[in-house]
């Protein structure tokens, strides 16, 4: 079930303040944090020790016993240890799939450059390798600024790529054996609440404005048997804070400050998009612009656009760029009153990949803020009652070049942005008969298969060197008829 946590720092109103300059509220969040500071401990240990099995029941009575909470404080003590646990264990888990796959890129690099070496190796042992017609794919070259050849670089660099994997590969083995470590927050203060309670929550009860907290037994002697607190509302342009339903409490130090924070199932909102058959946007986005189309019931094109962004931008100014953007294609999905189509990416493989891809390509992706943008898109358009479709990337760009790019004068990402809404729509994209006929198609595969097919062809003929080159083509059977007859040609000379 899908869950909103607000954020904002917790007022002190001046009549609540003590002669040390803080809310009675405050102080008793700074003794129950360090209590609650002990209990996360023991519970941590216990969840992370292999020698006796956790059982909840007896470790909430253990709690009640030690440290004198209630049954719903040890609650949330015991959830909020498990949260931490469960979070560190799949970090680690994550941390080891990235290196394994860094292993693995490193390992392939290795093979292509001990490959590339064997084969110049075996090409200038020729005695008379100057007069070879074919030539060799590692020329002889010596750089002006090193006075090093290419062949000492690749030797240096396969010499050190060795060591990389070498150390990776320790880190991997290390890790595994290690033992796990969670970190907890010495100023923080859980609280589980229930849908059966009062106000959603029986032990931090809040009316809208005011704050009842019930104190634990141990400090009921300090603080009396309830601590009260004005903290206001959460204030947001569409709140979907219900009166009722289970509330759970966070209260945590930040920056020198008390943050409180509200986590509950969010109220429902006026659907505002009808079904994705009458209609749908699609996006594609892109490093540099984030391309739309919207298309009809029919899958046809009714308008088109691109909304720019701007790279290298400060955690701040992005995030704000990407609002900008998010708010735009939430007013375009309530004009049309459709659904937004988007494609489901993930870069994690690639992003382990940046040491052997080049400087501009790492700069290119670590720059683009993919995963924040989607995050910022969902939450936007889920308070405004518009539905967000992920579907499956798979030659998008391909079909948007080869089809619609000349045929409605598209740029590439809003002919991308078009193939994804009519995806979304289940709408197919089959190739020409002619087309198909002349790669050797055969009919009863996916669609995806002659995509795949037609995607080789066009690394291989080499017509096309750039996306500028997909608009000079007019027609794409023609093309291909050319080319497979040429190297049919070609092959019946060399059987000869």
């Amino acid at each position: 079930m899908t869950t909103l946590t607000y954020c904002k720092g917790l007022p002190t109103p001046a009549e609540e303040l003590t002669p040390l300059g803080l809310t009675n509220f405050e102080l008793f969040l700074f003794d129950y944090a360090a209590l609650s500071y002990q209990a996360t401990l023991a519970t941590v240990n216990h969840l992370l020790s292999k020698t006796c099995k956790f059982k909840l029941a007896k470790w909430n009575t253990y709690l009640q016993e030690k440290f004198g909470f209630n049954k719903r404080q040890s609650g949330g003590i015991i959830a909020l240890s498990v949260g931490k646990v469960s979070a560190a264990r799949e970090s680690r888990t994550n941390r080891i799939k990235q290196l394994e796959s860094k292993i693995k890129s490193a390992t392939d690099w290795v093979k292509k450059a001990e490959k590339k070496l064997r084969k110049a190796s075996k090409f200038y042992g020729r005695k008379n390798w100057q007069a070879s017609k074919t030539g060799c794919n590692f020329p002889l070259a010596t750089s002006l600024v090193t006075k090093k050849t290419n062949w000492y670089h690749t030797k240096f660099n396969l010499h050190h790529k060795k060591r990389y994997i070498y150390k990776l590969t320790q880190a991997v083995a290390a890790l595994k054996l290690a033992p796990m470590r969670v970190k907890v927050m010495k100023c923080e203060v859980f609280v589980v609440g229930s849908i059966d309670e009062t106000w959603g929550n029986q032990t931090c009860q809040w009316d809208g404005e005011r704050l009842k907290f019930r104190v634990p037994y141990c400090l009921e002697s300090q603080y009396g048997k309830y601590v009260e607190s004005n903290i206001g509302s959460f204030r947001r342009n569409i709140n979907r804070l219900p009166v009722n339903g289970a509330k759970n409490w966070h209260f945590y130090r930040q920056n020198h400050r008390w943050v409180v924070a509200v986590q509950f199932t969010p109220a429902p909102v006026t659907v505002v998009s009808r079904p994705i058959q009458y209609g749908c946007i699609g996006i594609d986005m892109n490093p540099g612009s984030i391309g739309w189309a919207y298309v009809d019931f029919q899958g046809n094109l009714k308008a088109s656009g691109a909304i720019p962004l701007s790279m290298g931008l400060p955690t701040g100014f992005q995030d704000a760029q990407i609002v900008d953007a998010s708010l735009q294609l939430a007013a375009l999905a309530q004009k049309y009153g459709c659904p937004i189509v988007c494609e489901s990416l993930d870069f994690t493989a690639k992003k382990t990949q940046l040491r052997e891809r080049g400087r501009f390509y790492a700069r290119m992706l670590s720059a683009w803020a993919y995963r924040r943008f989607y995050q910022l898109l969902a939450a936007i358009l889920s308070n405004r009652g518009i539905s967000l479709v992920t579907r499956h990337p798979a030659y998008t760009s391909l079909i948007g070049l080869v089809k619609y790019a000349r045929m409605y004068g598209l740029s590439c990402d809003i002919a991308a942005a078009l193939a994804v809404a009519r995806r979304g729509m289940s709408l197919s994209e089959r190739l020409p008969h002619s087309l198909s006929a002349y790669l050797g198609v055969n009919p009863r595969k996916h669609v995806w298969s002659a995509l795949s097919q037609l995607n080789k062809f066009i690394g291989q003929c080499g017509v096309v060197n750039r996306r500028h080159d997909y608009y000079s083509i007019s027609n794409w059977a023609e093309l291909v008829k050319v080319v497979v007859e040429s190297q049919d040609r070609a092959s019946s000379k060399r059987k000869r």
